[in-house]
């Protein structure tokens, strides 16, 4: 897919080109399919299908805060992920949260800083990676999708995937869902297809609704039994 973005060759890149191929990335990523697949356990029902090179966003529902962990475990390319400021501070999670670039937003306020960020992520070719719920959830049901994701498809016309995690980990606090061993299952699905020509509030609303409803999709496909 054509992307709306261009890049300006003369400005130093804030994001690494190819963070698969740094060697703190392997090592990173050996020491997060140990921790995601054997000390928890973790079963992919249907495969990633992100492009292999070039920008897209991936959006997935929030139940914990291992979350971008699980999701990484299972992806061959690195992803530049957005994460509430207070996560992002932790101070012995915070020398990780910075080799893997991820770009802390204040969820106090309208952050427009990590809104530039995440674009200029997607116009240096990367994954970014967006839990549009903006919280947790606790229960299996989805909570409203912020229209941020929506607004940056439709400017940078970057395509967009949708994933859907649920497990034994949902609604524990942060130290006890890192902790614990779990049981969990990711499911990936195709990209969602949106009109991106108009940029009305209704179009927004019914874009979001539609990444929503992608997501709603997975989630009606996935067993919950197990997690009960």
């Amino acid at each position: 897919m054509e992307s709306g973005l261009h890049t300006d060759n003369k400005r130093t890149t804030h994001f690494h080109t190819h963070p698969e191929q740094r060697l703190s990335m392997k090592l990173l990523k050996f020491i997060d399919v140990l921790y995601t697949r054997i000390w928890h356990d973790l079963s992919v029902l249907s495969p990633p299908r992100l492009p292999k090179t070039g920008p897209a966003i991936l959006i997935c529902n929030h139940i914990s805060s291992i979350d971008p962990l699980m999701i990484q475990s299972v992806l061959k390319r690195v992803v530049v992920w957005m994460m509430a400021k207070e996560y992002y501070e932790i101070k012995f999670m915070k020398p990780a949260f910075d080799a893997l670039q991820v770009i802390p937003v204040d969820r106090g306020a309208r952050d427009t800083s990590a809104m530039r960020l995440a674009l200029r992520a997607l116009q240096e070719g990367r994954i970014l990676g967006v839990f549009p719920e903006g919280r947790i959830e606790t229960e299996h049901a989805l909570l409203p999708f912020q229209p941020g994701v929506a607004q940056m498809a439709i400017k940078t016309k970057v395509p967009v995937f949708p994933c859907y995690l649920d497990g034994t980990q949902r609604g524990q606090d942060m130290i006890r869902a890192a902790t614990r061993r779990n049981v969990a299952s990711i499911r990936f699905g195709p990209e969602v297809h949106f009109d991106r020509a108009a940029t009305t509030p209704e179009a927004l609303q019914a874009a979001t609704e539609l990444l929503k409803a992608s997501v709603e999709s997975l989630r009606l496909q996935t067993p919950r039994s197990k997690f009960r």
